[in-house]
């Protein structure tokens, strides 16, 4: 990556070195946890609470609370429609909801620029947890119009906590602690989505609609109020509250230039072209699969509850599986030499979809496949999300993560009216055939994309 200072190699962070004189405490807006986050000078009888605390319970809490407004939006809400009689097509069209993950790269800069990530995730998590609480309204009446306008509240506060999450985790940790977590948070993700499409819609399909979103709500609620009291705070932070004089605004022209400058620097990596197709096309069998999942379970016989245990239950513990796996497999093979192998897993993974819609077999067979390929997923996000992490670099750590997880939304946003269009005119088995096509071009540019 093109940027005027590049952060610290594996090796300098393992024996100690320091950074170059560019990232200085003195000159660097973004600094790891023993700079930016290091606790401030406390005087005798004064209470600490900026001392950083260990990473994983939080880093834990901040990607369940991540995962669980997406899964709410993409799975929940499908689950939801399915259940009222919607069409495919009408199902595939909740894709759409993926567009705030697509576009929020373009304020993404704004977190980056104002306040600190650690205010950004924990104000944005009491407004996502109030937008999806609201949805037990709409949803108590059968209204599916009143619920589809709330979900897009829903998704534009969500992708803005994403970023401020993301931020936060990029630099309250220094890089190789980032990947040694990277099986952690996809885990504490895929624990989202088991409460979002397991627990949330078994709630709905034993009690109600309104009770599983008043229940969604309730819990995110009390993740704000346990990151207000979890999170380290940065040092900056704590000094504010201590009364310094705050400092003068920055000019507006440097404000337009760095945000600019986010985009500038993540298109100037070398080999930009095949980063972008890669992080475009690796998930797009998945992208194509993803919105049609539900439908095709609810064809083949199983009800609201049993595709909550099914998919909702076991095949998202099958994902969690997969994604510590992929973190054990990436940190001890490398990222280099276990992408290849991992596309190619992931892709053949689609076919179990087709071969289940074509034959219908006993349940014991269905679930055995649905598990199967979330376990794979669940390797291959892990090793997508090392991957992202290898492409953010600089004071923009943040923007560049959204950018390209936005890149990788798209695809999602994009296939699911496509998937739910070609499952009404061609069948299941046709579309995860489809699907399983569209995956072949990821497992190509995973031979050639840069990996370190």
């Amino acid at each position: 990556m093109q940027a005027a200072a590049p952060p610290p190699s594996p090796e300098e962070t393992r024996s100690g070195a320091p950074r170059p004189p560019e990232e200085t405490a003195a000159t660097s807006p973004h600094l790891d946890l023993d700079e930016r986050y290091a606790p401030p000078r406390v005087e005798p009888g004064e209470g600490d609470r900026s001392a950083p605390a260990p990473a994983t319970p939080w880093v834990v809490s901040t990607y369940f609370g991540q995962g669980l407004p997406y899964s709410i939006v993409h799975q929940t809400a499908a689950e939801f429609f399915t259940a009222m009689g919607a069409s495919n097509t009408a199902v595939g069209l909740t894709s759409l909801y993926g567009g705030a993950w697509n576009l929020k790269f373009l304020w993404s800069p704004l977190v980056d620029l104002t306040g600190t990530p650690r205010r950004w995730l924990i104000a944005t998590d009491a407004l996502v947890a109030l937008a999806v609480g609201a949805l037990a309204i709409p949803a108590a009446r059968a209204d599916l119009g009143g619920v589809a306008l709330a979900l897009v509240a829903v998704s534009f506060l969500a992708a803005t906590h994403d970023v401020a999450i993301d931020g936060f985790y990029m630099r309250a940790l220094p890089k190789d602690r980032q990947a040694s977590l990277s099986g952690l948070r996809v885990a504490a993700y895929r624990v989202a989505m088991l409460v979002g499409k397991g627990a949330l819609v078994a709630l709905a399909g034993l009690a109600s609609w309104r009770a599983c979103f008043l229940a969604a709500g309730g819990i995110l609620g009390a993740l704000a109020l346990l990151h207000a009291w979890l999170l380290p705070a940065p040092r900056s932070e704590v000094e504010d509250a201590r009364g310094p004089k705050p400092a003068a605004p920055e000019p507006r022209a440097v404000s337009i230039a760095r945000f600019l400058g986010a985009f500038r620097s993540f298109l100037a990596q070398p080999r930009a072209a095949a980063i972008i197709a890669f992080i475009l096309l690796f998930k797009a069998g998945d992208a194509l699969m993803f919105a049609m999942s539900t439908p095709l379970l609810k064809q083949l016989g199983l009800d609201t509850t049993t595709r909550a245990f099914v998919s909702g239950t076991a095949g998202t513990i099958g994902g969690i599986v997969g994604s510590m796996a992929g973190g054990v497999l990436i940190a001890r093979r490398g990222l280099a030499r276990a992408l290849v192998p991992i596309a190619i897993l992931q892709s053949l993974a689609i076919l179990l979809y087709a071969a289940i819609a074509a034959a219908r077999p006993p349940l014991a067979l269905i679930a055995a496949a649905v598990v199967t390929e979330q376990l794979v997923a669940g390797v291959g996000s892990a090793a997508f999300v090392v991957f992202l992490m290898r492409r953010c670099a600089g004071e923009y750590k943040a923007s560049h993560f959204a950018i390209g997880t936005a890149l990788m939304s798209l695809i999602t946003t994009l296939a699911g009216p496509a998937s739910g269009w070609l499952a009404d005119q061609l069948g299941f088995t046709a579309l995860f055939l489809i699907a399983w096509i569209a995956s072949l071009p990821g497992v190509a540019l995973a031979r050639v994309v840069p990996k370190d």
